[in-house]
C-alpha cells in the first residue's frame, strides 16, 4: 500500500499524525509508535511496550523468602538485586 500525507513539525518537535494514517495503523489515544531511521527515510510503526522484570523467577522467590523471614525492605530494585547476588 502506498499512501502519503504531510504534517508540520511544531516548535516543540511534535507532529500530529493525520487521521487517515491513524485509522490505517489503528492508532488510538495512548498508542505507542516506533520511529526507525533507514537509508530510505523514516519508518513509523505501531508497537507495544511490555514490562520486563529485572529479576528472574528464582530471584523473586529468594527475595520473597528473605522479606518474609527477616522483614527486610529494599529501597530500590538495584539494592535488592545486589543483596540477592550476594547470597
Amino acid at each position: 500500500m502506498n499512501y502519503s500525507e504531510t504534517a508540520k513539525v511544531t516548535s516543540k518537535g511534535q507532529v500530529t499524525i493525520p487521521s487517515t494514517i491513524r485509522e490505517i495503523l489503528k492508532l488510538e489515544p495512548g498508542s505507542t509508535v516506533m520511529f526507525k531511521v533507514t537509508d530510505k527515510g523514516v519508518i513509523l510503526s505501531p508497537c507495544e511496550i511490555k514490562e520486563k522484570s529485572v529479576y528472574t523467577a528464582k530471584e523473586w522467590k529468594k527475595i520473597e523468602r528473605l522479606v518474609a523471614e527477616k522483614g527486610k525492605v529494599y529501597k530500590t530494585p538495584r539494592e535488592a538485586k545486589k543483596h540477592v547476588k550476594s547470597l
